[in-house]
């Protein structure tokens, strides 16, 4: 589908736990239309500052198109202050989706650091059709930055949830939660975001057990059309933009510095 750049409104903006947010889009032209892993552009304010606009990964494609954010800097800032009806400039979809899982996986790992669990939620409901074992593996740092997993466990997921402070869940890094993955590379396929720290982490696992996977990696984009390079990243087949060529690659082709 070629990229749409339109102004729509805002159906809601909802708090879902201190440090996160869900801005629901009434985005008729985009409905049903946004796949696994895609993101949109958005440009939080009508005016010169902030200037470039903001990446924002599709958690949900239903009703309306819904972005999961946490408001971090002034422009995720003003988005957090918007409320219904507000009009908001969006671009998309932008990006090369994850690629479905084949008929012989069994289980798919859904795994994720903060703000990084926002692809997962569109993944999860194209899979539960099929019938899948989907595990999650959330980290955060604190209680604050848990997202609550109602959803995820409505689609038929089993979460389980790590903190850097210990307040809920394992006390510790997601990598914690590694054992609760099934380690057969013929029925298993692994899919992460988050920081990078995190997804090297993943991707040292998936490589040490032969395990298939992709990872949507998260970086700051200004043209989101792969022009400026700014969102370039070190890969084994040399220098690629996020914005073009990802978010999402193969996890094993990820350069982790």
């Amino acid at each position: 589908m070629a990229k749409l750049q339109n102004i729509f409104k805002v159906a809601s903006n909802e708090k879902l736990c201190p440090k996160f947010y869900r801005l629901c889009i009434d985005a008729k032209p985009l409905k049903g239309k946004i796949k696994p892993g895609q993101f949109v552009h958005i440009r939080t304010n009508s005016g010169y500052e902030p200037f470039f606009r903001r990446p924002f990964s599709v958690y949900r494609d239903k009703r309306y198109i819904e972005v999961f954010y946490e408001a971090v800097g002034p422009g995720t800032t003003i988005m957090s202050q918007m409320k219904k009806g507000d009009d908001i400039d969006v671009l998309g979809p932008v990006g090369t989706p994850f690629d479905l899982p084949d008929k012989n996986i069994k289980q798919v790992v859904m795994i994720a650091g903060g703000i990084g669990i926002a692809p997962f939620m569109v993944l999860s409901d194209v899979l539960k059709k099929r019938k899948l074992e989907m595990i999650v593996l959330y980290g955060g740092r604190t209680r604050g930055h848990v997202y609550p997993m109602k959803e995820f466990k409505e689609n038929g997921c089993k979460v389980h949830v790590a903190t850097d402070d210990g307040s809920v869940g394992t006390h510790g890094r997601v990598s914690e939660l590694f054992d609760k993955i099934n380690l057969d590379p013929e029925t298993t396929m692994v899919y992460t975001c988050g920081p990078t720290p995190m997804m090297a982490a993943v991707q040292k696992f998936a490589r040490k057990h032969k395990l298939k996977g992709q990872a949507a990696c998260e970086e700051i984009m200004a043209c989101a059309l792969g022009a400026c390079l700014g969102c370039s990243i070190r890969t084994t087949n040399g220098f690629k933009t996020v914005c073009y060529d990802g978010p999402v690659f193969d996890l094993q082709e990820i350069i982790f510095d």
